[in-house]
């Protein structure tokens, strides 16, 4: 069995799998790291490998003292990926964008890939069907835009996606201050995504959507284009690249 860790920027993320069957989720804010590892690696006495992903600021020894009881494996730059990566910087592109890039290639091979993956940032990234990772964009999410428009104006609220029914449209034209705040953010995002995708289109006339991260499900009810919506596709992309390293060992 394996416990995947990803280490995002508000909160972590570990999944348990044997082989390709996701057996549990979990989610958990960074102080409590300790605490939960010990009680996943009680509840699946199986366990003996972990992988790693962070863009947080979590300590790597925190991970390396679980060492004693699994053998701990974290995804680097020097990682073996299964594509050949493009970017100009290539040591700056985020270990969360490397992969899902990676997950989609291994998921859904020889085909033009975007992910979008909408958490924190939103980010694109685009891999052609040859496998080559060619870049893509970073954009404000969901919640930094709601907190952006309260701390960087005198007298707008804080609101959040919380807020937001989650089974309707956003009205275009907001009859309040806090109605025009949800139109301006969420419709500002769905109109960004959908505008992302037709000029891809312009560009690759075929190529399959993946949406993932915690706005995702939001999202997915909103967005026109026809996507592959998966909130677990990170957790699922960690454990392939596990599989993927140690068959080509």
């Amino acid at each position: 069995m394996l416990l995947v860790i990803d280490v995002g920027n508000t909160r972590i993320k570990a999944a348990v799998f044997e082989g390709n069957t996701l057996l549990e989720t979990l989610f958990f804010s960074n102080v409590d790291f300790q605490k939960n590892s010990k009680t996943i690696l009680d509840s699946y006495p199986k366990v003996t490998d972990m992988i790693v992903a962070s863009v947080g600021n979590r300590d790597k020894d925190d991970f390396l003292a679980l060492n004693a009881k699994i053998n701990v494996h974290f995804v680097t730059h020097e990682t073996l990926f299964p594509f050949q990566n493009l970017y100009e910087t290539p040591h700056t592109l985020g270990i969360d964008r490397m992969v899902l890039a990676a997950g989609a290639v291994l998921q859904f091979p020889k085909q033009n890939r975007l992910v979008i993956d909408a958490g924190t940032c939103i980010t694109y990234d685009f891999v052609d069907n040859e496998d080559r990772y060619l870049g893509g964009a970073i954009a404000l999410g969901i919640r930094l835009r709601y907190e952006s428009l309260h701390h960087y104006t005198a007298n707008l609220p804080l609101l959040a996606v919380e807020n937001v029914p989650s089974n309707e449209q956003q009205d275009l034209i907001g009859n309040s201050t806090q109605q025009s705040i949800h139109s301006g953010v969420i419709n500002g995002v769905v109109f960004e995504i959908e505008g992302f995708i037709n000029e891809y289109r312009k560009k690759y006339p075929q190529f399959i959507i993946i949406l993932t991260g915690g706005d995702s499900e939001f999202l997915a009810k909103r967005l026109k284009n026809t996507i592959f919506a998966n909130s677990n596709f990170l957790l699922e992309s960690l454990n392939q690249i596990y599989l993927y390293t140690t068959k080509n060992d």
